[in-house]
């Protein structure tokens, strides 16, 4: 299934925005893999985010990554970051962008 998500970055933290996810974390990363994620893409506009996630069950990757040590790590320095917050927060696996068209 693909997903797709919308996030906000923080003005003052675009570069430590950045320069995280040029060191997320292998625990994380393979966590994420093991979770039945195949690709995550994120593309800024400005302070806008757009995810896109390519993974087999998108309520399972959450729920599997839910308390995992690396992740509520990972959570807590991104919601520094950030002032909208990962999609998922309050809303779970129904979160996420509308599809409006494919090709």
């Amino acid at each position: 299934m693909r997903v797709a998500l919308h996030t906000r970055v923080r003005a003052d933290k675009i570069d430590e925005y950045e320069a995280a996810h040029r060191e997320v974390p292998a625990e994380l990363v393979a966590a994420i893999k093991a979770a039945g994620a195949h690709e995550w893409t994120i593309w800024r506009s400005g302070q806008d985010l757009f995810h896109v996630i390519e993974c087999d069950d998108y309520a399972r990757l959450l729920a599997e990554l839910e308390n995992l040590p690396v992740n509520v790590a990972w959570q807590a320095r991104m919601a520094d970051l950030l002032e909208v917050v990962h999609d998922y927060s309050g809303a779970g696996a129904a979160a996420g962008l509308p599809e409006v068209w494919r090709l």
